[in-house]
């Protein structure tokens, strides 16, 4: 059972006017808390033995998922490979192989706390993964956080090529099923940017965010009970065969 949170957030704008992004520090990563964050606007983003950061950036990286356009790179990888692709079904498993260290960096911003967290926002119906598979083998995926039809990506990580693009895909084929306005992709970088992201200022995020949580929540059960092929997915350009 989900208790109210003991922690209330400040209004980022009010406290932070000039934009640089961090808002506050301390509080914890109950699921009370996580829910309490995120709809102000909110998300932790600290490395382990840090406190507790929470950040609401200015500008926004949103992605509409009607304005995403796959590759054809893609395109002919998920046809090429056949991968099976499923949604809430190894939340745990994603999160986890999201915290690991990448090439580019050994350090992770993932710590067990954050871990335990989201597992329990997950079993509160307030988390999604989605997962690709080859064969049994977990190759890829992502997760994040969904409140209403507010969806909030988290991270990702792939061990084949462009596993998690495909994921990212479904994902936005979720948002595109249930005519979502945007799935917030947090902070702006080079290689959202390059899977079609843009950016909200802050002000406007905050604005559209009242009216997405609020609205009626995706029923997620649905695609948890489906198993989908990457092949399918590509040919078809949609989540239904």
């Amino acid at each position: 059972m989900l208790t109210t949170s003991q922690f209330i957030f400040p209004n980022p704008v009010e406290v932070d006017p000039e934009g640089h992004g961090l808002i506050c520090i301390g509080a914890d990563l109950a699921p009370s808390t996580l829910l309490e964050a995120y709809t102000h606007g909110l998300f932790p983003w600290f490395s382990e033995g840090e406190p507790i950061c929470w950040w609401c950036p200015e500008p926004r990286c949103i992605i509409q998922p009607f304005a995403y356009k796959p590759s054809k790179s893609l395109l002919r990888n998920m046809k090429k490979f056949d991968y099976t692709i499923t949604v809430n079904r190894a939340f745990e498993q994603v999160i986890r192989a999201c915290s690991m260290p990448r090439s580019y960096a050994n350090e992770t911003w993932i710590s067990e706390d954050i871990i335990q967290g989201y597992c329990q926002l997950f079993e509160l119906g307030h988390a999604y993964s989605v997962e690709v598979w080859q064969q049994k083998q977990l190759i890829g995926g992502l997760y994040g956080v969904c409140i209403g039809q507010g969806c909030f990506g988290e991270s990702m990580f792939s061990h084949q090529t462009d596993v998690s693009k495909m994921a990212f895909y479904t994902l936005m084929l979720i948002g595109q099923d249930n005519q979502l306005p945007w799935i917030d992709c947090q902070l702006v970088n080079d290689h959202l940017l390059s899977l079609g992201a843009s950016t909200f200022s802050r002000q406007t995020y905050l604005n559209s965010l009242q009216d997405v949580i609020n609205a009626p929540a995706l029923d997620w059960k649905k695609y948890r009970d489906s198993v989908f092929s990457s092949k399918t997915i590509a040919q078809n350009m949609c989540l239904n065969e």
